[in-house]
């Protein structure tokens, strides 16, 4: 898995820990912030503000902390992205979604469709 530089400021991290305790969700668009927030996250979810790189390699089984929900683009088979959706959405929802984009004539990958994983 790739590294991925990420920066979360205090406005931000205060911001949705602020929103989660008052019962909002959190939704990471794309899959850098999901790992950017989970890198950030402590045991109970909120959010730290950091400057850093993560390494973090999220796949099935991983309980996740700080999102919530999750758009992101449809990611190439067998890569490490489709596995981080994956242990989001479950891995049966995910393949039955990606039959549906495939039959459809999704556009796959950087610039391409988006689907909403809640």
């Amino acid at each position: 898995m790739h590294a991925e530089a990420y920066a979360v400021s205090e406005q931000a991290a205060a911001t949705i820990n602020e929103r989660r305790q008052g019962g909002g969700q959190t939704w990471a668009v794309g899959t850098t912030v999901v790992r950017a927030l989970e890198t950030c996250a402590d045991e109970r979810g909120a959010i730290r503000a950091a400057t850093g790189e993560t390494s973090l390699f999220i796949h099935p089984p991983y309980a996740f902390r700080a999102v919530d929900r999750l758009l992101t683009n449809f990611h190439l088979p067998r890569s490490t992205l489709l596995m981080l959706v994956c242990a989001f959405g479950g891995y049966d929802n995910v393949m039955r979604a990606y039959e549906e984009a495939v039959a459809e004539g999704y556009r796959f990958y950087s610039y391409g469709d988006a689907m909403a994983v809640i």
